[in-house]
């Protein structure tokens, strides 16, 4: 009984310590208060000696990136207003420059039923997800300072050896068919990982341009995956007179999961694919800034004599880089077309090569080579495409978007220089310069000591 009134007391005396001073201490209500506007007051004012919130913020790296990237959005989608304005005039045809404006800006929202919304919302996540890793992909060979366009052709293999394994594997369970999809779509990471280590290989063993290597081995690999598809008669589609395309792995069963999905986007291609797109994002993203081998891609692309005099094997780190490059590459092209709705037109590889391989660039340089960015960014690039899908109805052609596209790709080449003004501007870029002097030979010291382990 006294347990009981004893815990009641301690009730009604936290209750009074709320409003009122008890024991010589002010009401916790106030001090509370009292720190939630000291909190509010620092976001704007220096409080403790401490820069306002808001300036700390701004001096952040990743504000400025993410500030790099919305200036180039913005940008191009401003040109393109201004485009679409020109065009009103010139063609004197019926035409809305703001509704064009409004459509791009809302995506797959700005038209249709909520039915319709859900099938473009769930169709453009889908359609995100290879450019997403081809993102990675670049911005894993940016951080180890090679430029990598090697990107369709690692895709490419990583199509070519999943829809192998997929279409000629036939299982009767369902678990059956499951492991032949992970098995497909471990053979594609493995095979554009290969793919991406003979790059890796010319350009440490041999020093030969990456970028030469990278244009050589895009075409070699369209050539073999058209060649290698043109031999199995057997997995051609041959319905409808179709003779380029490939039968889908719906005939298998063998095809990326749903996992519900795809009855929260009804109607759509939606499938797991953006679940394993975000898990390989967040990943890359451990590795380069939480492990010891991602502090060496990252010296290794920051000055490579100066990491191989630190210990570190920049020749192993260049090939495992591009290996890595070329698997998240591959994993797109797989996740791509283990979709049962996704037919492969195997005659056209070596015609032209995937554009989802080279959208892989303009990704990455909008996320500023940021794994998460990435993520964010490739969902962006498929946002504005089906806003210009829509432009139709307000007089417009659709491939308005791509010029709208085009000039943000264009601006994004320019993020390093947009940060390098904006800490010009708040005036960290002279301490950051001055910084990374006083520190580089304790970095190649510190550096020296993790290899030495």
């Amino acid at each position: 009984m006294n347990k009981v009134k004893d815990f009641f007391k301690k009730i009604a005396l936290f209750f009074k310590s709320l409003f009122v001073s008890v024991n010589g201490k002010e009401p916790k209500l106030l001090t509370l208060l009292k720190k939630i506007g000291k909190f509010f007051k620092g976001l704007f004012v220096k409080v403790d000696d401490k820069k306002p919130g808001f300036v700390r913020l701004y001096e952040k790296p990743a504000t400025k990136s993410i500030l790099a990237s919305i200036i180039c959005i913005l940008a191009g989608i401003f040109v393109g207003f201004i485009i679409m304005i020109i065009l009103s005039f010139v063609t004197k045809e019926d035409t809305d420059a703001i509704g064009g404006l409004l459509t791009i800006f809302t995506g797959p929202f700005s038209s249709g039923t909520s039915a319709y919304i859900a099938t473009n919302t769930g169709d453009m996540i889908f359609y995100s997800v290879p450019i997403i890793l081809t993102g990675l992909s670049v911005a894993i060979a940016f951080k180890t300072g090679l430029f990598n366009i090697g990107a369709p052709g690692h895709y490419l293999m990583g199509t070519m050896c999943s829809l192998l394994v997929a279409l000629n594997v036939h299982a009767t369970t369902k678990f059956g068919m499951f492991a032949v999809w992970l098995l497909a779509l471990i053979a594609g990471i493995l095979a554009g990982a290969l793919w991406g280590a003979i790059t890796g290989a010319f350009k440490a063993l041999l020093n030969v341009n990456e970028v030469i290597v990278c244009i050589m081995t895009n075409w070699i690999a369209a050539n073999i995956v058209s060649w290698v598809f043109s031999s199995c008669k057997s997995l051609i589609n041959t319905n409808g007179g179709k003779t380029a395309y490939l039968v889908t792995t719906k005939t298998t069963g063998a095809y990326t999961p749903k996992i519900g999905l795809d009855k929260l986007f009804p109607g759509s291609y939606i499938d797991m694919g953006i679940i394993i797109a975000i898990v390989l994002a967040i990943i890359v993203y451990i590795i380069l800034n939480k492990t010891v081998f991602g502090y060496e891609l990252k010296a290794c692309g920051h000055n490579k004599d100066a990491s191989k005099y630190a210990g570190m094997n920049e020749k192993r780190n260049i090939i495992l880089s591009m290996a890595i490059a070329g698997g998240l590459a591959a994993a797109g092209g797989a996740l791509y077309y283990l979709n049962p709705g996704i037919e492969f037109n195997y005659k056209s590889a070596y015609v032209s090569l995937p554009d989802q391989g080279f959208n892989g660039i303009p990704v990455a340089l909008l996320a500023s080579s940021n794994p998460i960015g990435v993520i964010f960014s490739g969902l962006f690039m498929r946002y504005i495409s089906v806003g210009g899908d829509n432009l139709t109805t307000y007089g417009f052609n659709r491939y308005v978007a791509n010029v709208i596209i085009a000039i943000i790709i264009y601006l994004a080449g320019f993020t390093k220089l947009i940060i390098d003004l904006l800490n010009k501007k708040s005036g960290s870029g002279k301490k950051d310069k001055k910084k990374k002097k006083a520190e580089s030979p304790q970095v190649i010291e510190n550096a020296a000591g993790v290899e030495g382990k």
